[in-house]
């Protein structure tokens, strides 16, 4: 097996191979481009991360800067959105789901390095997939470690250190990052009254206006 495929099947690898290293001056040249780009260039903006993502919906933002080793191991939905400083570190698959948003300084690292300290001064590193699912909100600061699972429509609290799996439906926060409740049909009609709320007053500014 090549670096790359041992890389990509969450295997020990060695990063200094020239294939990993194409890959990398890629992404790296991508990213430059990308944070260079201004408030004018939105459709270049979009185009470059659409050719450094492996896969991205139709509508999706990410605030620069943004950093990556890969990019094109990270497979992301519909409607995604990363604001500034979003690190993804793919050396293994990320997968994130639909209608996902990060808040600022959100990082993603699937590159684990061994504890033992022989092996791993021998540069010797492997990586972990993560998965995302759907409807899920990151706040911001927060890390998301090797090999993790995070469910569908949770919340994660801002500046949590996430190193284990979250089931779906639940908020969840801390340092490290364990469920705080689950998400019930009290937070539905709270969040309706208040969404009822907010176009109450919108069709009223309309009427005045009119």
């Amino acid at each position: 097996m090549t670096e790359k495929e041992l890389m990509l099947s969450e295997h020990l690898y060695i990063a200094k191979d020239i294939e990993l290293a194409k890959d990398n001056k890629k992404a790296r040249k991508l990213t430059r481009l990308i944070n260079a780009s201004t408030e004018e260039d939105t459709d270049e903006r979009l185009t470059l991360f659409r050719e450094l993502f492996g896969s991205v919906g139709d509508h999706f933002w990410v605030e620069p800067p943004f950093h990556t080793d890969y990019g094109c191991h990270t497979y992301i939905g519909e409607n995604f959105y990363a604001n500034y400083d979003c690190i993804i570190i793919d050396v293994a698959e990320v997968h994130i789901g639909d209608n996902v948003f990060f808040g600022p300084r959100v990082g993603i690292y699937t590159a684990g390095h061994p504890i033992d300290p022989v092996i791993r001064n021998k540069q010797l590193e492997y990586g972990k997939e993560i998965h995302i699912g759907d409807n899920v909100w990151v706040g911001g600061n927060t890390v998301i470690n090797p090999g993790v699972t995070i469910g569908n429509n949770v919340v994660i609290g801002s500046g949590s250190v996430v190193t284990k799996d979250i089931p779906d439906n639940v908020v969840a926060a801390g340092v490290p990052c364990r469920v705080i409740r689950e998400i019930t049909e009290k937070d539905t009609a709270y969040w309706k009254e208040q969404e009822a709320f907010y176009y109450e007053h919108i069709d009223k500014k309309q009427k005045e206006r009119d």
